[in-house]
C-alpha cells in the first residue's frame, strides 16, 4: 500500500519511508510509526511521519 493517504496510517504500523537526506537517491529506511505530522488527508509524495527511534521522512510503502 501507497503512503498518499493519511487515512491509511497510523501510529503502530511498520512502514518504509524515504528520509531528507535520502530523497536523490529514494533509499528507504523501515521502521514503526510514532507521530503523523502531515495535517492534510493526503499528500502526493507521502505522508510525513516520525518513526519510534525519532527519524522523520514520507512514507513510500505501508507493510
Amino acid at each position: 500500500m501507497n503512503g498518499q493517504n493519511r487515512s491509511n496510517i497510523t501510529p503502530g504500523k511498520t512502514v518504509e519511508i524515504v528520509l531528507k537526506q535520502d530523497q536523490r537517491t529514494g533509499k528507504t529506511t523501515k521502521g514503526i510509526v510514532k507521530d503523523v505530522l502531515t495535517k492534510s488527508p493526503t499528500h502526493p509524495h507521502g505522508i510525513k511521519v516520525r518513526l519510534e527511534d525519532g527519524q522523520v521522512g514520507r512514507v513510500k510503502t505501508i507493510l
